[in-house]
Parts: C-alpha cells; structure tokens; sequence
C-alpha cells in the first residue's frame, strides 16, 4: 500500500470522526459552523471516491447510518458517483477467456464492444446477442479487482479499531465491528458474481406472487462473469412516464412496495438499494429490478420487531415503537430510556399525523435511528440498512405513482405478513424447537427445583434481597432509600419464615400418633 494512500485514508477516518462528534451535538449550528460541515462532507466524498470502489461502498453503508454522520454527509453521500472512465474492450478479454475458455466468443453472436451500457469501478457492462437471437447483459470484473478490494478491507479494519479506540463512546453505539461486517458481506457479491445470481434466483422466487415485478433471468455466472436478460423498458430516472396509465402506474407501484415488504418481514431479503436507476420500467411488463449485488438480510426476530415498530408507528403508539426499537437493539451504559421515548412521544404523532402523500416511512426510521443513537442505544446496522432501503423504494414508488399511499399499502400487505409469519410460527421445524425449548427448560426447572428442596432441607438456603445503588423508589438518586428498604425485606422474610416454621411445627406435634396433654 502507498504512501499517499495511506495518508488519503487517515486523512478521510479523521474527517469521520470530526463529523461524528460534531453531529453528537445536541445545539443549534451557527451559519458559519454549517458552512464548515458542508465543506467537510463534500471533503469526505471525494476522497471516497477517489480511493476507489471498497471505499464508496463503504459510503454506502455509511449513508444508511444517520444516527452516525451529520446531514450534511448524509447528503453527500447521497451523491456518491461509481462511474469511471470507459476501458476499452481488450482490457477485459483475458477475464473473459480465463472464466469461460479459450472459445468464449462462440456463445455469442455480437458482442456491442464500442458502447457499454455501463462503466463502473468494479466492472463494465455490454449489450450482447446470443446464438439464439436473445438480446442479454454481460457484466465483466475488471481485471486485479479482488487484491485490491482485499487489501483495502485490511486497510479499513486497522484504521476503523484505532479510531474505535480513540473514541470508545462512538463505538459502543456505533458497533464499529458489526458494521465493518456489514460492510465486508456487501462487497462478496461484488466480488463474486456467482453470489450475485444466487441472490438473484432468490428475487425471482419471491416475485413470483406479483405480477408487476421481475427480476432478471441469469443465463450464466462465474466468479467474474455474469450474463442475464435485458431488463424491458428503461429505468425510472428516464422512462416516459406519460406512456402509462393511471392504472399501469398504481398498479406496478403497489405490487412494488408489496414486494419489498415480503423482503423486509417475511422472506428476510431484501434489496438494499432499490432507487430509480435500479429499476426499470414497462407499461405491460411492469417493472424490473436489477443489480442484485447489494441486499440486505435480517434474523427471525429483528423482522418480527420491524413489523411491530412500523405498526407502531403507523397506530401512533410512541410506547410500542420505542418498546420495539429498544429490544432491536442494546442499551448502552449512558442509556436514556425514558428521554428516548420522551422523544418519540413527540416525534410519533407528527408523522401519524401527516398527510398521506407526506408519509415516508423510511425518513421516519431515520429518524428514529438518530434519535436512538442521541439517547446511547444502539441499533443493529442492518436496521439502518432496513431504513435507507425502504427511503430509496418509496421515492422511486413517489416517482411513478405519486398519488400512491405507503401506508394503505403496508396495511394491505400486513395481513399477508401476519398469515406468513404465524405459519412459519406453526410450522413443523419451529414447532419441533419449541418442543425441544420445553423439554431443556423442564429438565433444568426440575434440577434447580431440586437443589431448592435440598437447600432448604438443610438450612443452607440464603436469599439476597437488595436494590442497585442508583435505582431506589422515588428521587432517592443515590440508593439511600434502598438501602433502608432492603433490611426491612430482609426482616420481613425472616419473621415470615419463622412463622411458617413455627405453623409446621404445629402441625407435627398435632398430628397423627401424637400424645395428647
């Protein structure tokens, strides 16, 4: 690694960290304090992007995180370009030959090697034509992209736990590992195109239950090659729009924010970055997902957490949804549960309450996610993740149905997510591990029980009453009250029992065989 590399990443984490701890800041920013932020994030994204394509990923992670970085990189990052300079086509032809064989050529007829349909930091993309007249897309890796990628996730780690150490607080909210991961398992299917299909054969299968929604069709995937079918229409940044019909257009947008909460809540895949340019459009064939490269994936129980923090949040419960929030997460030691939902109490009726054409449940998780990470809780990345992408496929939903409700939408499709979610609940695995949960925890019941008995059999059973320093009833904010309050229980106990004692005693020399006085 050079010199001025490394120097350009130090140069870039000391910028990151100076944005994070101002955006700790709770106060308003004079005109002039903004102005710097604003010079420091257009900062930030350049470097990103002149250290190539491991590092704009990361900015893509790093956009998804608002409860991190300021506005003003939010916004920057937002911007994030990937394209670089055309290569010409000899460049990628010993890709080509070591991926697919000396005789690559003769699974295609033409080949449009002047004008590709894309050029990008990990690969270029051609129009070809197959032997059988098919028109399809071929995306090849550039050559030397994987050492590169792999030396700058080295890069990355060393520099990401200096800075975690440097400034502990920032970690313990931030989870620096967790989200390096997060960051490391969104590079594979770049990395690795069969990865890539394999997320896309999973899209098909899950759009198989919406007729205005498609993925494309791989016809071959190597490590470094991928060939599928040509998406109909154009994306949504330049489809004609007037060519669809009111119809045509609610039509393909419900079944796409239909689509994507099947993702989110039922099937725990989901598209990371469904913007407009990754999503084509055709009044008959409805729409098309592409560049599957980038998804996101999330466990059993932070999907059923997710259901119940936008049903919260939908239902106006500010209780529910900081309840839902907190248990996504963990509470840090400078945690301020009751100022969290004190926050939400306030943020959570106004977007109840906004008109349906305002309502954006994406910018309302980030919302909450700032809010959380203010109040030292922190929040799974990939709940972050699950935020910027329901922001980036609703504003292509906006896009092309403006009229279109989120929320009649979420209500329509939560039927269909609770009737999922129970059956998954009730299915012959789950059932067979909730057996399995009972019978573990009626064994170790049985055994405490036991130990319980024999303790008290033989007096040797001690009980510990007693309530943290800190923690006391009422304002008592330094734990003297609890410490009044513990010997009194203790007392309290002690008379039970010997009463109990004495009420059994009773009993034996009343009972049966017992000589009368």
């Amino acid at each position: 690694m050079s010199r001025s590399r490394n120097l350009q990443v130090a140069r870039l984490m000391t910028l990151l960290v100076s944005d994070v701890l101002a955006s700790r800041e709770r106060i308003d920013v004079e005109q002039s304090a903004l102005a710097g932020q604003r010079r420091r994030a257009r900062r930030i994204r350049e470097t990103i992007e002149q250290l190539g394509p491991f590092w704009v990923k990361v900015g893509q992670v790093l956009a998804t995180r608002s409860d991190v970085v300021s506005d003003a990189v939010l916004t920057e990052l937002a911007h994030l370009q990937d394209a670089v300079h055309t290569e010409p086509f000899a460049l990628f032809e010993p890709v080509l030959r070591e991926e697919l064989g000396a005789h690559w050529c003769r699974r295609f007829r033409d080949i449009d090697t002047d004008t590709p349909l894309g050029s990008a930091s990990l690969a270029q993309v051609y129009r070809v034509v197959l032997t059988d007249g098919r028109t399809a897309v071929l995306k090849v890796q550039r050559p030397g992209t994987r050492a590169r990628v792999y030396a700058d996730m080295a890069q990355l780690r060393r520099a990401a736990r200096i800075a975690g150490r440097a400034v502990p607080r920032i970690d313990s909210v931030l989870d620096v590992e967790a989200t390096l991961q997060i960051v490391f398992d969104c590079m594979q299917p770049e990395l690795d195109f069969a990865a890539e299909a394999k997320h896309m054969a999973q899209g098909r299968r899950m759009a198989q239950d919406f007729k205005g929604v498609h993925v494309p069709d791989v016809h071959l995937a190597t490590g470094r090659v991928l060939l599928q079918s040509l998406a109909p229409g154009a994306s949504l940044n330049q489809a004609d729009l007037s060519a669809f019909t009111p119809k045509q257009r609610h039509r393909i947008g419900s079944d796409l924010l239909s689509f994507m909460y099947r993702g989110y809540f039922v099937e725990r895949m989901f598209h990371a970055d469904p913007h407009p340019g990754n999503i084509f459009v055709d009044p008959e064939h409805g729409a098309t997902l592409i560049d599957w490269g980038m998804v996101g994936r999330i466990d059993r129980n932070l999907g059923s957490l997710g259901v119940m923090a936008l049903t919260s949040l939908a239902q106006n419960d500010a209780r529910g949804l900081a309840s839902a929030w907190t248990e996504m997460g963990r509470t840090t030691e400078f945690a301020d549960l009751l100022g969290f939902q004190q926050d939400l109490t306030r943020l959570v009726p106004r977007i109840a309450s906004a008109a349906l054409e305002d309502l954006d449940f994406g910018v309302a998780l980030t919302d909450v996610l700032r809010c959380a990470a203010q109040r030292g809780i922190r929040t799974s990345p990939m709940v972050g993740m699950l935020g910027k992408s329901i922001t980036n496929i609703e504003g292509s939903v906006r896009r092309l149905a403006p009229e279109l409700s989120a929320l009649d939408v979420f209500e329509d499709a939560l039927t269909d997510v609770m009737v999922e979610l129970a059956r998954d609940v009730f299915s012959k695995e789950q059932t067979a591990r909730r057996a399995m949960e009972l019978i573990v925890a009626g064994n170790s019941t049985v055994d405490q029980l036991r130990s319980l008995l024999r303790d008290l059999a033989n007096r040797e059973l001690t009980m510990r009453v007693g309530l943290l320093p800190g923690h006391g009833m009422g304002s008592d904010s330094n734990g003297i009250l609890s410490r009044r309050v513990a010997p009194l229980l203790a007392a309290g106990l002690a008379v039970w029992g010997m009463r109990r004692l004495g009420v059994r005693a009773a009993v034996v020399s009343n009972g049966p065989g017992s000589s009368a006085s």
